[in-house]
């Protein structure tokens, strides 16, 4: 289930927006707002380095559950999923200090990973594991466990998450009047998902753009990968929608999707208003080009029929890149689950004044201009690390 990854996108976009609608709206949607989850090691805001000031970076984890629970009859059965249910979202959103450029890291389902000792949510807890399917995660341990084994994978300390349901993604694909996918191959048509769609492009709102993003034997080969890839294609175009000014520009749509993010996902308490708020000015300036989606480079192995594991050199080289907050240049493929097309569509983009200020600290004080382009020479990965950037003109490959 890889239709999570929106929050990723449209949170920090909507919630800076939300800021200037006015201080009675504002506090009507905090009360809206779910509860917050405690991650370990990161014990209050205060200790939340100042990611507002134009020097600082930002590392979010969004994960997405495909649990029943809540709901209602439209997804199936507690039976399928409850609880807690299976992260088979997982995605690291790492903004570079300088805020030029951004990396979404989409983690297979089925990688099999260590996982950490994780707290149980009763005081205690969980003892590690060796290998375990990273979906399995949040039923272990909740969205913290989450965090801890991604930040294991990663090197990387994530301060930072958001967990997210199917009634999410329903609800913010309304509030922008849906998001245009180009659809190629003789259309996706998935029994699994009721989804049917023909070739071309499709305006996607509502269940439609969950089930498009739930869609696994429609598109590709059928694969987890596939869908991943499918799922960038979605997120590139929502990037491209919520950057315009069609969408920011107008109040409702404004207001619509603050109030779809806040109700329907679940912050890390580190993430309250304000530090959402500093982290849309920070990225808010960001070009298409320079905001990239990949995914997390893995293989096969015949220890675990039906999973797979970490590429672990391109991996490496993945996650340095991060580390080391540069740019990423990919020179593989858009994945199983799209390709390339001059006919997607692409909205305009917002015209934004280099020379405007980006931002403001804790403090209250403007920042000072930033570069749209990083001064440092990109890492260029592995051609087996597969993705593409917003502006990237491309389509669902269906596989009928």
């Amino acid at each position: 289930m890889t239709f999570g990854k929106v929050v990723a996108c449209v949170a920090s976009v909507a919630v800076a927006s939300v800021v200037g609608i006015g201080g009675v709206a504002a506090v009507n949607l905090v009360s809206d707002a779910k509860p917050s989850v405690h991650l370990v090691g990161h014990n209050d805001v205060a200790s939340v380095p100042d990611i507002g000031a134009i020097d600082g970076g930002v590392n979010i984890l969004v994960a997405a559950s495909d649990t029943r629970s809540g709901q209602g009859d439209a997804w199936g059965t507690t039976e399928d999923s409850s609880g807690a249910g299976l992260n088979d979202v997982t995605m690291l959103v790492h903004l570079s200090q300088d805020h030029t450029h951004a990396v979404v890291v989409s983690f297979p389902r089925d990688l099999m990973t260590p996982i950490p000792k994780c707290p149980d949510g009763q005081g205690g807890w969980n003892s590690a594991m060796s290998f375990q399917p990273i979906n399995t995660t949040l039923s272990d341990g909740g969205l913290a466990c989450t965090v801890l084994t991604v930040e294991q994978i990663t090197g990387v300390d994530i301060p930072f998450a958001a967990l997210v349901d199917f009634n999410g993604v329903v609800a913010m694909s309304n509030a922008v009047g849906g998001v245009p996918v180009c659809i190629t191959n003789g259309g996706i048509h998935d029994e699994h998902t009721d989804l049917d769609l023909p070739d071309g492009t499709s305006t996607l709102e509502g269940k439609e753009a969950a089930e498009f993003l739930r869609t696994r034997y429609g598109v590709g080969d059928g694969s987890d990968l596939g869908r991943i890839s499918n799922t960038q294609v979605f997120l590139s175009s929502l990037v491209r929608t919520v950057l315009t000014k069609s969408t920011l520009t107008n109040p409702a749509k404004v207001w619509g999707l603050a109030k779809a993010t806040l109700q329907n996902v679940h912050p890390s308490d580190t993430l309250n208003l304000t530090t959402l708020y500093q982290i849309a000015m920070a990225a808010k300036d960001l070009s298409f080009d320079n905001i990239v989606f990949v995914q997390y480079p893995v293989g096969t192995d015949a220890d675990y029929p039906g999973k797979v594991v970490a590429d672990q050199n391109s991996a490496d080289a993945l996650t340095a890149a991060i580390k080391n907050d540069l740019p990423i240049q990919l020179t593989g493929g858009t994945g199983l689950g799209a390709v390339t097309s001059t006919d997607a569509p692409v909205p305009p983009a917002v015209t934004v004044d280099p020379n405007s200020s980006s931002g403001s600290s804790t403090s209250g004080t403007k920042s000072t201009p930033k570069p749209t382009k990083s001064a440092a020479p990109p890492a260029v990965l592995p051609e087996d690390v597969t993705g593409q950037t917003a502006a990237a003109q491309t389509c669902s490959k269906g596989n009928n």
